[in-house]
């Protein structure tokens, strides 16, 4: 892993789409402000945040667009992806691309959807706001707020009837607690009992308005322990604690106990989006930076003998190599015929 600064890979783009290259640069070497970053995975060094994702530069010149962010504040994906089986489904947000990744969704696909590419899941027109990959057991992204929690009630009324033993978790952030749709699933999968997970990735930020001016209850599991679920609130920046206390509640939920809801509260490591002003001091970044998860992980499996550096850096190496062949295969992947731009659309 480079040291140094943050680190993208950045996409030269020509004017009949074909990338004509690719390469890891550092961010501080490049002559732009802004950018268009859809970060794929984060890793610490030396130097801070790095960040592994796609620069899209068109003709010389960087294409400035919307970009949400997956930053190492919010580890939530994995533990619960672990802990999820064949039979399972899983459902997020809008900021979709970790979870895709940790439920075993393929690189390689997913980057080609992410570049409107035919051989992503969705033939390249889901996106990051709506991909979807149900054959993996992630059953999709929505980027309404909220708009995936009452989705997962129906795939979780399927799984009940079904009788597969299988279960459905649905993540959202603190921003989705106050809309309707979170309160009346709530509601209904208590009522129907319903093989379903809610999992609260507090950042504590909807976008940039802080929790506590939006939202009355102290803790946001006290919305599913109002409606009688399984509730619980943990330190969402430790991965291994956010492991056990899914593993408890997903006991009760694949035992037909009924639905449960844990809140797991994370940090925003970086502003909401490419687009959305950053309105905390340095200091408080470099307090919150200071609790990375992934450096916590470590550290801990070092002490433990679980790794050693070189596994460590052979681990990073792995990944980069993962990211790079991703690439690869999308920029060689088809867009979609103009004639099929109203197919799949209902």
């Amino acid at each position: 892993m480079s040291v140094g600064g943050p680190t993208v890979v950045i996409m030269t783009e020509t004017r009949d789409g074909a990338v004509s290259d690719a390469r890891d640069v550092r961010l501080a070497d490049l002559d732009f402000t802004v950018v268009d970053v859809e970060t794929t995975g984060w890793a610490p060094d030396d130097a801070g945040i790095t960040e592994i994702g796609a620069v899209r530069v068109h003709d010389g010149r960087v294409v400035a667009e919307f970009g949400s962010l997956v930053n190492p504040g919010r580890p939530v994906p994995a533990p619960i992806t672990e802990l999820t089986g064949i039979d399972d489904q899983m459902l997020t947000g809008g900021r979709s691309i970790g979870l895709a990744l940790a439920r075993g969704v393929d690189p390689r696909r997913l980057m080609a959807e992410l570049l409107g590419k035919v051989d992503g899941p969705n033939r390249g027109k889901g996106g990051r706001g709506h991909l979807a990959d149900p054959g993996a057991g992630f059953f999709g992204a929505h980027a309404v707020v909220g708009g995936n929690i009452s989705i997962a009630a129906g795939v979780a009324l399927a799984k009940k009837l079904d009788r597969d033993g299988g279960i459905v978790a649905v993540v959202f952030g603190d921003g989705a607690c106050g809309a309707g749709s979170l309160h009346e699933t709530l509601n209904i999968a208590a009522i129907w009992k319903l093989p379903l997970l809610f999992v609260c990735d507090n950042n504590q930020l909807s976008v940039s308005t802080p929790r506590a001016e939006v939202l009355a209850p102290k803790k946001l599991s006290d919305l599913g322990a109002a409606f009688g679920l399984s509730a619980r609130t943990v330190d969402g920046t430790d991965v291994e604690t956010v492991a056990q206390a899914a593993m408890a509640l997903l006991e009760g939920v694949r035992r037909g106990d009924g639905p449960a809801f844990l809140e797991c509260i994370s940090y925003r490591f970086a502003a909401h989006s490419t687009t959305a002003r950053e309105l905390r001091d340095t200091a408080e970044l470099a307090r919150i930076r200071g609790t990375c998860p992934i450096v916590r992980e470590a550290t801990r499996l070092r002490a433990a003998g679980v790794i050693d550096a070189d596994l460590h850096d052979a681990l990073e190496q792995d990944a980069l190599a993962d990211v790079s062949a991703a690439f690869a295969f999308a920029d060689a992947s088809p867009y979609p015929d103009a004639g099929e731009v109203l197919s799949d659309v209902g």
